[in-house]
């Protein structure tokens, strides 16, 4: 097939299935594809130490800081049924080696499996209960900590201690409406990956093991932005405690995703939740793509007679090849076709913006068979890397049909059968629809394989752990330390009339404390606070970066200028120097802003002279004119001395 060809088969099916973007897209678009959404959001708590030993939490080193590097290969072990977890056989056949970069301030010999684990820290565990109390789950009555195996690597043991804390609760969004909240857990993190090339996979050890929560909700969201609004009502709840980590990796995201007829796909570690409505809307749109590509190859075959064919490649034989195949062939990559019968149309099939269905064999190829990007070519590539006359050899030398697509790959030797089986595999799994499996996401909106999803039979239960009971009376002792429900917060900041559109960075940011005391304590307009926070700060924040400052001294600030009778107006100004000079005093910010003390009777005084001098000099202006004039040249001498509104009044 020609890339022209490719190309008009990839936008017409598009058409087939009804796709359509995500801004376009109404409820009755997503009622249509059966669009269901769960969430799994992770929080690290803000602790002292790490959850099973003493090293101390929130300690993190670049990636060539390290003392000691350590190499484990991971196998897969049976689970208390006696069978293997279907992403652990996975992680086996990929063959890596796993290197752990070790520095001697963020880790020991627990981190890396020569201790056991040393008793749960109570602090953590005192957080997560708070949480789940907030959450309004029922709390177990003993926790019993498990092992959910990780054989990626992403845990030196090969498992992650995990133990559930609260089950069966509930939240309530802005429309009144509840999501059931399955359970809440707490857990250890994973180590940070720096890099993942052929056969080498590279951590560094100092995020692992730090207290994580993971709040899981029922598939009960209806549509992307509905998934938005939970997953950040969820963080906006666990941030009010004051009680969490915040910042780039602190808060992580695993979104679930179906269609109708489609099967459960995990979007794994979303890092921002602007991402969330783009993936969770492509996800349901590229199962829908996958179920209509099923139901158009069993017309054609059925999955019992269906057998692909391959061949080994001579890039002599081909007149026009691209750099990427030559470049492959220079470093020694050995070069196959094989042969997907009855396939044609198939692989340039829509599944996701800017991919056609052959993306899913190509990070296959990667994950799987550890054969780096790019890896392959297809008889229906968009920005094919070979010509029609060479495929048509290809045809010929696999004696294929017309109504077969091919594919043509190259690797070293080594994993040229793993990848054989890789591709055959997910043909196969063509026949069957959707795939379960987990992907990764990017920003772009669009995901690709990630591993196969786990099931149940990787956990089982710690035998180097007790169960721990949890007395009532701590309990209540606990429920007494968290804050009000979320959506009363919500509720209070519309009676204050705050803007809505500062509801957001107030969460995020967990201000509503803050903001709270300044109003009741000084006395001063909660719009005008709520403005400030949500829109000035926010505003100096996006300019300037990271708050140089501790918050609480925008309290000493509003107190300072009400002891000293100071117009609030100016306080954006000044807390604008506040992010220039973290340390200095309010009396020296006023001078460096050459603020003057100057009465509100001395300004008003002004505006008639000014009045005189604006008509003299422009003759004929209209009122709206004078007044924007006049106010200009008051604004200076009246930031911080006469409230800007009432000085407009007068005007």
């Amino acid at each position: 097939m020609s890339t022209n060809n490719a190309l008009k088969n990839y936008e017409s099916s598009k058409n087939v299935i009804g796709y359509v973007n995500r801004k376009e897209a109404t409820q009755a678009d997503y009622d249509r594809i059966g669009f269901m959404s769960g969430l799994e959001v992770h929080q690290q708590l803000l602790t002292k130490k790490k959850l099973f030993c003493n090293c101390p939490a929130g300690i993190f080193q670049k990636p060539d800081e390290y003392d000691a590097e350590l190499i484990r290969h991971m196998r897969p072990t049976l689970s208390e049924l006696g069978e293997y977890d279907g992403t652990a056989l996975m992680e086996f056949k990929t063959k890596k080696e796993i290197i752990y970069r070790i520095a001697n301030n963020t880790a020991c010999t627990y981190d890396v499996d020569d201790t056991p684990p040393f008793p749960i820290d109570r602090e953590a565990l005192d957080i997560s209960i708070e949480i789940s109390l907030l959450s309004k789950l029922k709390i177990v009555g003993e926790v019993h900590i498990t092992r959910k195996q990780y054989l990626d690597g992403s845990i030196p043991t090969g498992f992650q201690r995990t133990a559930i804390i609260g089950i069966d609760g509930e939240l309530t969004l802005k429309n009144n409406r509840k999501i059931h909240l399955i359970q809440l857990s707490i857990e250890e993190d994973s180590c940070r990956e720096i890099s993942d090339i052929g056969h080498t996979r590279i951590y560094r050890t100092d995020r692992l093991g730090m207290p994580l929560i993971e709040t899981v909700t029922s598939p009960e969201m209806r549509n992307p932005d509905e998934v938005k609004e939970v997953c950040d009502h969820i963080r906006f709840l666990n941030r009010s405690t004051g009680k969490v980590r915040t910042g780039i990796g602190a808060g992580r995201e695993d979104v679930n995703v179906s269609c109708k007829g489609g099967t459960r796909v995990e979007i794994k570690g979303v890092a921002h939740t602007k991402w969330i409505p783009e993936l969770s809307h492509n996800e349901a749109f590229r199962q829908w793509a996958l179920l209509y590509i099923r139901e158009e190859l069993l017309k054609r075959c059925k999955k019992e007679q269906w057998k692909a064919n391959h061949v080994e490649l001579n890039h002599t034989q081909f007149s026009n090849v691209s750099d990427a195949i030559r470049k492959a062939v220079e470093n020694g990559c050995k070069i196959y076709a094989i042969n997907l019968p009855h396939f044609k149309n198939l692989l340039s099939f829509f599944t996701q913006p800017g991919k056609p269905f052959y993306d899913e064999f190509i990070n296959r190829l990667k994950v799987i068979a550890c054969i780096e990007k790019p890896n392959m070519t297809c008889s229906e590539d968009l920005e094919s890397l070979l010509d029609d006359a060479g495929w048509k050899k290809i045809a010929r030398q696999l004696n294929a049909k017309e109504e077969d697509a091919q594919i043509l790959f190259w690797g070293p030797e080594r994993d040229i059968p793993m990848a054989l089986d890789v591709i055959e595999e997910r043909a196969l799994m063509t026949f069957d629809g959707v795939p379960q499996e987990t992907r990764k996401s990017f920003e772009d909106g669009t995901t690709i394989f990630e591993r196969v999803l786990p099931g149940a039979d990787r956990m089982y239960p710690d035998t180097d752990s007790v169960p721990i009971p949890l007395e009532d009376a701590h309990i209540e002792k606990l429920r007494k330390n968290i804050p009000e429900d979320l959506s009363e917060r919500y509720g209070q900041l519309v009676i204050w009339g705050i803007p809505e559109d500062t509801f957001s960075y107030i969460f995020s940011k967990n201000y509503y404390p803050l903001m709270k005391e300044i109003m009741e304590n000084l006395d001063i307009n909660p719009k005008f606070i709520g403005v400030f926070f949500g829109h000035k700060l926010k505003y100096l924040h996006g300019k300037y970066g990271a708050i140089p400052f501790d918050i609480h001294r925008l309290y000493e600030l509003f107190a300072f200028l009400k002891d000293r009778n100071i117009d609030y107006a100016i306080a954006p100004k000044m807390t604008e120097q506040m992010f220039l000079n973290p340390q200095m005093d309010f009396e020296s910010i006023l001078t460096i802003m050459k603020y003057k003390k100057i009465s509100k009777e001395e300004i008003i005084s002004r505006i008639k002279l000014l009045k005189e001098k604006f008509i003299s000099a422009k003759k004929g202006a209209n009122a709206h004119d004078k007044i924007n004039s006049i106010m200009g040249a008051l604004k200076g001498v009246s930031l911080g001395n006469i409230d800007l509104t009432e000085l407009s009044k007068k005007i």
